[in-house]
């Protein structure tokens, strides 16, 4: 892998991760936001809960260069999701834009990462 691809795969691969453990706050305290998310999509408290944990593990796995390419896929699968939901449920009107927003980061870095770790990749060690 060039370095310079390295580098930039790797902060990718750090935004997408911090974008996704800084979340886990709000989803496992319970914090009001997050409940009336998830019932409004009428997955409280099972989809805040499940969804929190498999964002906990992408997170953690897209940190360390060998579990980055199965952490990005984890969080690419919680993008789409996300952004479905948004799309069919929640919309994407005030801090519920945001989180779209993050969303569209979170699939894009983690796409990049996909990209970049892929085995028939030309960027690969």
């Amino acid at each position: 892998m060039t370095r310079n691809i390295f580098y930039i795969e790797r902060v990718a691969a750090v935004v997408v991760a911090v974008i996704l453990l800084q979340t886990l706050f709000f989803k496992f305290t319970g914090a009001q936001e997050s409940i009336d998310l998830f019932t409004k999509l009428g997955a409280e408290p099972v989809g805040r809960i499940g969804s929190g944990v498999i964002e906990l593990f992408a997170g953690v796995l897209l940190l360390f260069p060998k579990t980055a390419y199965t952490g990005a896929m984890l969080a690419v699968a919680v993008a789409i999701g996300a952004l479905l939901a948004h799309i069919a449920v929640l919309g994407f009107v005030g801090d519920m834009g945001t989180l779209a927003i993050m969303a569209m980061v979170v699939l894009a870095g983690g796409m990049f990462v996909l990209l970049v770790r892929n085995k028939n990749s030309n960027y690969t060690e």
